[in-house]
């Protein structure tokens, strides 16, 4: 069998970017990857337009909850997964002085407009799905990544430069994933 990677997404409050980034990693990555994600601060919630974003594509989301990134900190929690990847989602996040991860995972920072935080809830779910599209398309690019094939150099350089890949998730790629 493969070998699992185990994928930590932070944002500051880890209620929204983070755990939709979550969930497309764990859906997206059919097995191959066993993605968490925290917050520096967490929210104590889970937005609700995320989970709605997260439904569509059949992530099971009653276990969702907004937690503190000291969950996977090996110094505070010596049960913490040992993570492959870090990858801050928000501007924050990717500045603040992050925990000592165990096995020094491989990082990036992709980051992502904060979503819908004003407006009708109409305008706010609209603003929820473009930013999930965003980091479907993300997400796309790097659970088909061969890592089996690469370097670690050659890793690092391909999960730095997907901070680079804009735009919304292309059609063939979102349909394949949103359930109808």
């Amino acid at each position: 069998m493969s070998k699992v990677y185990n994928v930590l997404v932070l944002c500051t409050g880890n209620s929204a970017r983070s755990v939709m980034a979550e969930g497309l990693i764990n859906v997206m990555g059919k097995g191959r990857f066993r993605a968490y994600s925290a917050g520096s601060k967490p929210s104590g919630r889970v937005n609700p337009f995320a989970i709605e974003q997260l439904q569509l594509i059949g992530y099971n989301t009653s276990a969702l909850r907004s937690k503190s990134w000291d969950e996977f900190a090996p110094s505070i929690n010596p049960d913490a997964p040992q993570m492959d990847f870090v990858f801050t989602v928000c501007d924050n996040a990717a500045g603040e002085t992050c925990p000592i991860w165990y096995g020094a995972p491989m990082t990036a920072h992709w980051g992502f407009p904060d979503p819908g935080m004003t407006g009708t809830d109409a305008e706010k779910r609209a603003d929820f799905a473009k930013v999930f599209r965003m980091i479907m398309n993300r997400v796309h690019v790097f659970v088909n990544l061969p890592l089996e094939m690469l370097d670690a150099n050659a890793i690092r350089h391909e999960i730095k430069t997907i901070a680079d890949v804009t735009g919304e998730a292309d059609e063939a790629v979102q349909n394949q994933w949103i359930q109808s």
